[in-house]
């Protein structure tokens, strides 16, 4: 496991999108709470979009920061419930090349403890595509940092062991000095 052996902090560029018919900035405390945690521990928040939970709008987000050579990471937030607006899982499952089932289990079970059984109604699921990380989130603030705390902050941190998810990433460009 060669890849796990970093001994220094790998800031990654990481975008956040939060999928609403209803929020905006003044209102988005989960996109918030994401774009903060993010800066917080040193990666860079590189994109923070709002669009609506429309299945083709969230696919080409998602494709234009797949494709995105600055991209690394996609966080996104919201429809991941079952109401027949919540469109991310379908709109994003078909993108991955490989799925990470792991994630959408330790997130209902770390939720589990939070809400009982109602997070059987979270369809959270991760990915991977064209070395990008995706992770898509409820829309609630709680989950996000349910999900960045438990999860997240150690798995895009290249220094936790035993494994974690910075060597799989694909290499960003340097961005340019302003």
């Amino acid at each position: 496991m060669g890849h796990c052996r970093e001994t220094e902090f790998k800031p990654l560029n990481i975008a956040v999108l939060t999928l609403s018919d209803t929020r905006d900035e003044s209102n988005d405390t989960s996109g918030a709470f994401l774009a903060d945690a993010v800066t917080e521990v040193g990666h860079k928040l590189v994109a923070r979009r709002i669009i609506k939970d429309d299945k083709y709008l969230i696919r080409a987000q998602i494709s234009a920061w797949i494709a995105d050579p600055e991209v690394q990471v996609i966080i996104s937030t919201g429809g991941t419930g079952f109401s027949g607006r919540d469109n991310t899982p379908d709109a994003v499952m078909p993108l991955f090349d490989k799925a990470i089932e792991g994630f959408g289990e330790l997130f209902r079970y770390l939720s589990f403890q939070e809400l009982g059984t109602s997070t059987v109604q979270s369809r959270a699921l991760g990915g991977v595509a064209n070395g990008t990380a995706i992770f898509c989130l409820p829309g609630s603030t709680g989950a996000c940092r349910t999900a960045w705390r438990g999860i997240l902050s150690e798995q895009l941190d290249a220094r936790h062991r035993p494994c974690n998810f910075v060597a799989h990433l694909k290499s960003a460009k340097e961005l340019p000095s302003s």
